[in-house]
């Protein structure tokens, strides 16, 4: 990643990882790698002013280190501001695995991670997340108690988040076109995965017009038998005409190009990081007329579903407090209008605020 120095040769501010540590304002990242296993992973604590740093494990098969560290850092700064936005006593922290999840898990390499988890002392609890599905996590929690997303727990935390974004969807459709019924609306879902998925039958029940696009053609084919949905292709989701773009893979699929392209009056979907550059592409977002919900405003149902774990609380109530986030993304979308300002600014503005007026004072888990 970078060339090692001499340390007292070396200045720190020099360092592209201090740097961006420093950018985002992280606490502390760990680098694992193991040679017997082949695992390499990074783990980013980016706050624990609320309490743990929670945030799932997300394996993938980045190009280099550099990107990989570049969505940790990203990723963990973004569950510092969901946690605080959905009302949980949190940090924000996630960790990201380099390599291809069909093919390298295995239970020794798992463990191994689970060992590196483990050595921050509860400082993170870790989940899955792109990439890790629950039998994965148990294999991980076969090394520490710090973890969450169990089978026979609060188990896949999925249901939760699509149901999440399922509510805000409908907060945006009421304020863009007066009501909030997703009947007839064409919405494109980008990515099927296990959030995606559970979206597609949300939508198809109350009767929209789904259109679904995933780099996993088998994938795809059968979730478009099961709720009838309309398979396109990966180049064509930008130039859909289509009511609501739903961005449920990876981030930064809203930038420059996608936004000279998108003819959509609404993006709400559970992908984290979906603006490429907050600033510009934010305020890019608004001046087009399009009606953006914030990822980890829209996305936190997942992390509601992991908080119920932690405090014991049952499946019923993580579905009711994600049910709140119709009014969040409501009020949200709402400020952003009459204060002519970009939505991705009221939500973190409001994420700072509760972790501010709370974060001195020491909260029960």
């Amino acid at each position: 990643m970078f060339e090692v120095k001499d340390i007292k040769d070396t200045n720190l501010a020099d360092n592209p990882v201090i740097a961006q540590m420093s950018q985002y304002n992280h606490e502390q990242l760990l680098f694992c790698n193991d040679n017997a296993t082949g695992l390499k992973a990074i783990i980013a604590v980016h706050s624990t002013v609320l309490g743990p740093a929670l945030g799932g494990t997300r394996m993938w098969a980045y190009d280099n280190e550099m990107q990989a560290l570049n969505d940790v850092l990203r990723l963990s700064r973004g569950m510092t501001y969901k946690n605080s936005l959905a009302g949980l006593n949190l940090g924000g922290g996630k960790a990201v695995i380099i390599g291809d999840s069909r093919t390298m898990k295995s239970e020794a390499y798992l463990r191994r991670f689970g060992k590196f988890v483990n050595g921050l002392a509860g400082k993170y609890i870790t989940a899955e997340d792109v990439g890790i599905n629950p039998a994965d996590m148990a294999y991980v929690n076969m090394e520490t108690d710090h973890v969450v997303g169990l089978a026979g727990k609060s188990g896949d935390p999925s249901p939760v988040t699509a149901h999440g974004v399922y509510v805000g969807m409908k907060a945006c459709a009421k304020v863009q076109f007066g009501s909030d019924s997703l009947a007839g609306k064409k919405v494109v879902v980008q990515g099927v995965g296990h959030v995606g998925e559970y979206l597609v039958e949300s939508l198809a029940k109350e009767g929209a017009i789904v259109y679904i696009s995933d780099i996993h053609q088998d994938l795809l084919n059968r979730v478009a038998s099961q709720y009838g949905a309309n398979i396109i292709g990966l180049n064509e989701v930008y130039d859909m005409d289509m009511d609501i773009y739903a961005p449920c893979a990876l981030g930064a699929t809203i930038n420059t190009d996608t936004l000279s392209r998108l003819k959509c009056s609404i993006i709400a979907g559970s992908a984290n990081n979906q603006l490429e550059n907050e600033q510009v592409h934010g305020k890019m977002v608004m001046e087009k007329g399009i009606i953006y919900a914030p990822d980890y405003a829209i996305n936190s149902g997942g992390v509601i579903n992991c908080y119920s774990e932690v405090k014991d609380l049952s499946l019923t109530w993580s579905m009711n407090k994600a049910e709140e986030i119709y009014a969040t993304v409501e009020n949200i979308v709402n400020r952003s209008k009459s204060d002519n300002i970009p939505t991705y600014e009221i939500a973190n503005k409001m994420a700072e605020e509760r972790i501010a007026s709370v974060g001195n004072v020491k909260l029960p888990m």
